[in-house]
């Protein structure tokens, strides 16, 4: 056998691997889509007065918006609109940390906006995880 063809042989092991601890690396996913579990929940609206001082109606909300964060993303990654009932679902998640949210409305009005959030963690596979309801201000 050549020299140079018994040098391959000897090193086509180590070379394989280090071919597998480099592939093995770079499968760890970040959070996102392209996995098998999902996030839901409701949104549920308190709607008040022009003055916030009366509850005027309870109910879940139709045609809400609803934010998810992948991981440390700076801003918001999706979004979706809740159906029937204030349900909605973030499908096809990864393992790893999200954040969902909805904005509400604030009782005082030089705060505008007020944001309702809910930090989750996926830890494993063909997970469902229901959130607890994200109660805004109409």
């Amino acid at each position: 056998m050549h020299k140079s063809a018994t040098r391959f042989y000897l090193f086509a092991p180590a070379l394989l691997a280090f071919a597998l601890v480099i592939a093995m690396a770079s499968c760890n996913k970040e959070p996102g889509r392209g996995g098998n579990s999902s996030i839901t929940g409701k949104v549920f609206v308190q709607n008040y007065s022009n003055s916030c001082s009366s509850l005027d109606a309870e109910f879940y909300g139709v045609d809400e918006d609803v934010f998810i964060i992948y991981g440390d993303d700076p801003s918001y990654s999706d979004d979706v609109k809740t159906g029937p009932g204030g349900v909605f679902w973030f499908p096809n998640l990864r393992k790893g940390t999200y954040t969902i949210y909805a904005l509400s409305e604030s009782c005082i009005p030089s705060q505008g906006d007020t944001i309702i959030s809910q930090k989750v963690e996926i830890t494993g596979r063909n997970e469902t995880i229901e959130i607890p309801d994200l109660v805004v201000i109409r």
